[in-house]
């Protein structure tokens, strides 16, 4: 049995744990983890496990959040967007019982929002999850390119990228950006966790989660009833070697930085 309590756990546990990551990652099965690390991740929610109490909050104010931050303004809305984050917080879990209990949520797109929720929240730990670009390339689950695309990719690129283009560059913009603030201003509180290690080393990939939760969890038996490997894992392998190469040219960096290439 893997030694699950080897080291003592640093992180703070008084804020929430929020689930974030592209589209498709494989978030759902990280906030089944969470649940057995004693997380409370809320009621309303949808068939993907993704919290609806901050549907409507993402949203209106992602793309004006996004667009303001990548071409460097003050943004202009900051206490409207404190208050209706404050509203649909109180939906999702009540103020009066946030002391009571190990909570949080998973809602994939809280990733493009992490310096606010670290303004917000100063002691929330982030789960970015992380699945092969290439592989997210094919995923059918595109929703974040055609609600953000526009905040993300400059005109130019919507108009003369290639779909497949365009879903990488956002994978690889919006999985650096996380990256890059979470080792920086989150550090002990940000924990990066790719699919694939999910499913090749299940085991000690929930023992480091369940660590970094700061719950005494044996991983062995959460892992083998909550990671089973999808079909679709590195089906980037049966395409093109032409489009891939394409594909390994213009994310090179991020596909290397995250341990997808040499």
């Amino acid at each position: 049995m893997v030694e699950y309590a080897r080291r003592s756990v640093a992180v703070t546990t008084s804020g929430p744990v929020v689930i974030g990551g592209t589209g498709g990652s494989g978030t759902r099965v990280v906030a089944r983890l969470a649940r057995h690390a004693g997380y409370d991740l809320g009621r309303n929610l949808n068939e993907a496990e993704d919290a609806l109490e901050f549907y409507s909050f993402h949203e209106k104010w992602i793309n004006r959040f996004v667009l303001a931050e990548r071409g460097g303004q003050a943004f202009p809305d900051t206490e409207l967007m404190k208050k209706e984050f404050e509203a649909a917080l109180e939906r999702h879990c009540p103020a009066s019982l946030r002391s009571e209990r190990r909570w949080g949520w998973k809602a994939p797109r809280s990733i493009y929002l992490l310096p606010f929720l670290h303004d917000r929240l100063p002691a929330f730990k982030f789960i970015h999850l992380l699945r092969d670009g290439r592989d997210m390339v094919l995923s059918p689950n595109q929703n974040q390119l055609r609600k953000h695309g526009v905040a993300v990719l400059s005109w130019y690129e919507r108009l003369f990228r290639s779909t497949p283009q365009q879903v990488l560059l956002l994978w690889d913009r919006v999985n650096l950006h996380a990256a890059e603030f979470g080792e920086s201003n989150l550090r002990e509180n940000y924990l990066r966790v790719r699919f694939e290690d999910l499913c090749a080393k299940p085991v000690e990939t929930t023992a480091h989660l369940m660590n970094f939760l700061g719950a005494r969890v044996d991983p062995e038996p959460v892992a083998r009833v909550e990671i089973s490997p999808p079909s679709t894992l590195q089906r980037w392998r049966n395409y093109s070697p032409a489009l891939m190469a394409r594909l390994e040219k213009l994310g090179g960096n991020s596909l290397r930085k995250f341990g997808y290439l040499a």
